[in-house]
């Protein structure tokens, strides 16, 4: 054996081993090219038509974005087409795909575009077939802007992935939403703040001066391929540092890379970061001297960042410092930022996330500070607000402040990282929560007011409008940990461009483009998507229950949780279960939460025979044997709903397996290991709620429902063991 290892035989046989491991590992699909995966068509005849139509690429590359699309359209179409592209300045021969604007690019000029142009703004773009004057069939891709064009160049590539038919092509599109913007919870030291897929993606130790690490161009485009044009890259729980020069110089240099993909970049910024940064005795927003420090550091970011997009802030909510620390309000708060950023054209996002111990009913507050300052907020204020009045969570009622703030900026806060949706171990496609969220209708100008229409600007003259979402990309090769919360980043991006796109549409692109088009893969990802975000409302919270989590770490359930350092923080204070009945009264006897909402929805929530099932004890508070639209009593309703969760979960499971061979094996060995972890907490969550409601209200299950494995003793004893916290706790909370 030792003469075998030294013959010229073995060495040959190891090299071609080796390589052969080089070449497995080279091909692998670990995520990490997300929904631009480019690889070949596998339809010849469908490849061979996008080959005639599409021969060569005629446009400019002059400025960096316009670079950034000719380079985005040479990667995809050599990976689709499968040949080399060929670069020309000449559109004289058929099948040229000519990219570009009137200015930059002669042959679009000559197509003489302009009312077309003009009705898709700046951002906008059109994609069409067109014959120019040789009478030679040409792809157009034309633009108003290069960052349009580039948009253009993402959409048609779309098309390819998805095998739609460009013969006939013919494309307008312009976004609906002003500003989407995508907001990291990353801390300079580079934990993420409900993150679950590694660490921070900025290694703020290298910057400034390497600032060519490929996952930054790469995180560029997978936000430009969906028209999202911002992105706040540190935590909303902000380190005053990162308005310092050191961090300025670092911010700079990702802003750099993020330019040429027409991508601003803002920062959250401490409130207090006077005092912080330099000493001084406060932050009153009306003290000329404060006032000078933040006009004075705002032209300092802008000498680093000259397109700098603005600040967000989350000011007096969960502890962190705002202008009601010096006795003022929202408003005067977020105009002093404002009045510093205005001479650049920068932004302020002020969040409406706050809640404090003394409010009554955390539901009302964020209603209750912000409705009274509507028309005092500067025009180039934008107030954040998250989709349901609470956190987040699986299911919420619409925020009664879409529609009541009629004369102030605003933008809509989702959420793509899955603080309250098993972190990066579940399956739970967030498109229809998004969905859900923007089809309320509000009803503040009659039926028909939906926030979408709102968040569009037809129903109140906004100046600006905004779609934000909270995402998750960290080290992990794959960007999110689970490959579906890749669906729901992507969701928010096609959505934000386009409110009139379902979820199920967005969910099919992705899976067309992020595994193959084969029906026997989409229909099964089809089902798994549609059901997933029900599924995790079921085994967690149904009818309407919310925030029963384990204090702190949001993961696990804890339904007896009563006793915290505030009430809000407690399980029991959003279910308020007893030997009588379960729910919490938002009607007139109770917080009368409900009147913050416009007349018609208030009339809706104020019975529970016409409240929505699935918002139930969001609003009332039920006796157990209250009759469901099914015939059951409250309290079986709400068990079957539980068993309802779990076998959904169990059907993802089964049409996941079918999946096998059908995609790469790494991704299906990942998630067919992840739902076996889902299946796990699907029952424990299950088991371990229904345990601690059976002892509050002493009922039997109903017939059929099998008994928890466990006693509610052992749940208890296993809340603070039993799941391990995310990478950020138990240092400082909230978000």
């Amino acid at each position: 054996m030792l003469r075998l290892y030294r013959t010229p035989k073995y060495f040959v046989l190891l090299a071609s081993v080796m390589l052969a491991l080089l070449c497995t590992t080279a091909q692998a699909e670990d995520g990490y090219r997300m929904w631009l995966r480019y690889d070949a068509i596998s339809d010849t005849n469908q490849q061979q038509q996008y080959r005639e139509q599409l021969q060569q690429i005629v446009g400019s590359a002059q400025s960096a974005t316009q670079q950034a699309a000719r380079d985005e359209l040479v990667r995809g179409l050599n990976g689709l087409l499968a040949q080399n592209t060929k670069l020309s300045q000449s559109a004289d021969a058929s099948g040229s795909l000519i990219i570009g604007t009137p200015a930059s690019s002669p042959a679009i000029a000559k197509l003489q575009l302009d009312a077309q142009l003009n009705a898709v703004g700046p951002e906008g773009y059109i994609i069409q077939r067109a014959t120019l004057a040789d009478n030679h069939k040409a792809t157009v891709i034309a633009a108003n802007s290069d960052t349009g064009a580039l948009y253009g160049a993402f959409h048609l590539l779309r098309l390819l992935q998805t095998h739609s038919d460009i013969s006939d092509v013919n494309v307008q599109s312009s976004p609906s939403v002003q500003h989407r913007v995508v907001n990291h919870w990353d801390n300079l030291n580079r934990v993420v703040e409900r993150g679950y897929a590694g660490l921070s993606l900025w290694e703020w130790g290298n910057l400034p001066e390497y600032q060519s690490n490929p996952r930054y161009v790469d995180y560029a485009r997978i936000n430009a391929s969906l028209g999202i044009n911002g992105t706040v890259i540190n935590n909303v729980n902000a380190d005053a540092r990162i308005l310092s020069d050191a961090f300025l110089a670092k911010a700079a240099a990702l802003a750099e890379v993020f330019r040429p993909y027409g991508i601003k970049l803002y920062l959250s910024v401490k409130f207090n970061s006077p005092m912080l940064l330099d000493d001084f005795d406060t932050a009153d927003p009306l003290d000329p001297k404060v006032q000078q420090w933040w006009q004075e550091r705002v032209k300092k970011v802008y000498e680093y960042i000259p397109d700098f997009g603005g600040f967000l802030v989350k000011a007096n909510s969960e502890g962190q410092p705002g202008p009601q620390d010096f006795g003022r309000n929202h408003a005067e708060g977020a105009n002093m930022l404002a009045d510093a950023l205005a001479p650049y054209n920068g932004l302020v996002f002020w969040r409406a996330f706050v809640y404090a111990p003394e409010q009554g009913d955390r539901f009302r507050e964020a209603y209750d500070e912000f409705k009274p300052l509507d028309g005092k907020f500067r025009d180039n204020v934008i107030v954040q607000i998250k989709n349901g009045p609470i956190d987040f969570q699986p299911r919420e009622p619409f925020s009664p402040l879409f529609g009541a703030l009629q004369k102030t900026n605003i933008a809509l806060e989702l959420q793509v990282t899955q603080e309250y949706f098993g972190f990066s171990n579940h399956l739970a496609y967030q498109g229809p929560l998004f969905e859900e969220a923007l089809q309320a209708d509000t009803y503040a100008q009659g039926k028909g007011s939906t926030i979408s229409k709102i968040l569009a600007g037809d129903v109140f003259d906004y100046k600006h409008t905004g779609m934000a979402a909270v995402i998750n990309p960290g080290t992990d090769r794959n960007w999110t940990g689970h490959t579906f919360v890749q669906a729901s980043w992507y969701a928010f991006g096609r959505m934000a461009w386009n409110l009139d796109l379902s979820s199920a549409a967005a969910a099919d692109e992705w899976a067309r483009m992020t595994f193959n088009n084969q029906k026997e893969v989409l229909n099964p990802l089809s089902d798994i998507m549609a059901i997933s975000r029900e599924a995790g409302v079921n085994y967690r919270m149904p009818l309407g229950l919310t925030h029963l989590y384990a204090q702190g770490h949001h993961y696990g359930p804890a339904p007896w949780h009563d006793k915290s350092g505030r009430p809000d923080w407690t399980a029991f204070y959003y279910h308020k279960a007893d030997k009588d009945g379960i729910g919490y009264d938002r009607t007139k006897s109770g917080s009368n939460a409900i009147e913050q909402y416009f007349g018609p929805i208030t009339q809706q929530f104020a019975k529970p025979e016409t409240t929505p099932e699935d918002l139930m004890l969001w609003f009332h508070h039920l006796p157990w044997d209250y009759t469901m639209q099914s015939g059951n009593t409250l309290w079986h309703e709400l068990v079957n709903k539980y068993d309802e969760g779990v076998a959904q979960v169990r059907a993802m499971q089964t049409q996941w397996q079918s999946l096998e061979g059908s995609i790469d094996a790494e991704r299906f060995a990942q998630v067919q290991a992840q739902l076996k972890v889902q299946l796990r907490d699907a029952i424990y969550w299950r088991d371990a709620c229904i345990s601690y409601f059976a002892s509050v209200n002493g009922l039997a299950l109903p017939k059929g429902s099998p008994e928890p494995a466990h006693s509610l003793e052992f749940y208890k004893s296993q809340e603070k063991i039993r799941y391990v916290p995310d990478a950020w706790y138990p240092f400082p909370s909230g978000h």
